[in-house]
């Protein structure tokens, strides 16, 4: 297996499976089966803008306090963890800019509280090679990452890309 479970200190019993899928051929399909409200929900994202796993981990104990808060910014929890993702405050830029495109190769996807038949029957759909997300990084598109994070070279002198980002993830709300 080759997803990674995460778990929230904070927020006890939940967990956020991610699964990584490399060389997609079905990214439209997979794209249009996220409005039937019979599938199973999954946040799906570009994994060319993520540089490291941690990202997606502070992006989800955001998606969580919002959640618990009953401050949610977007229609469900896992539209949430896409809109924390991103460096913006707009729910519909990062939701564009984030989620899959009809042309996403790489796709990162995101579960709170995963069962493992939901897990098999996403594998199921995606017509791609899973990795273990460790491979993350060498998916990343590192000039989109620096422009919609908005990354100067100054600042990338001083801290990783990962580091970067992270702090527009957490500072969102206060820039």
């Amino acid at each position: 297996m080759s997803q990674s479970v995460l778990e929230f200190e904070t927020f006890p019993g939940r967990t956020l499976t991610l699964a990584l899928f490399k060389n997609c051929k079905n990214s439209k399909d997979v794209r249009a089966a996220i409005r039937d409200p019979t599938m199973t929900e999954f946040a799906y994202i570009n994994a060319a803008l993520i540089v490291d796993p941690f990202l997606v981990h502070l992006a989800g104990y955001r998606a969580l306090a919002a959640e618990s808060s009953g401050r949610l910014n977007s229609k469900s929890l896992h539209t949430e963890l896409i809109y924390d993702i991103s460096g913006t405050r707009h729910v519909a830029e990062s939701l564009k800019r984030f989620g899959i495109t009809d042309e996403c190769k790489s796709l990162l996807v995101a579960r709170f509280d995963c069962k493992p038949e939901e897990l098999a029957a996403l594998k199921s759909r995606i017509q791609g090679e899973e990795v273990p997300l460790s491979e993350l990084a060498s998916l990343a598109d590192l000039n989109l990452i620096d422009k919609y994070y908005k990354l100067t070279k100054a600042e990338l002198q001083v801290r990783s890309r990962a580091d970067a980002a992270a702090f527009r993830i957490g500072a969102k709300d206060f820039l």
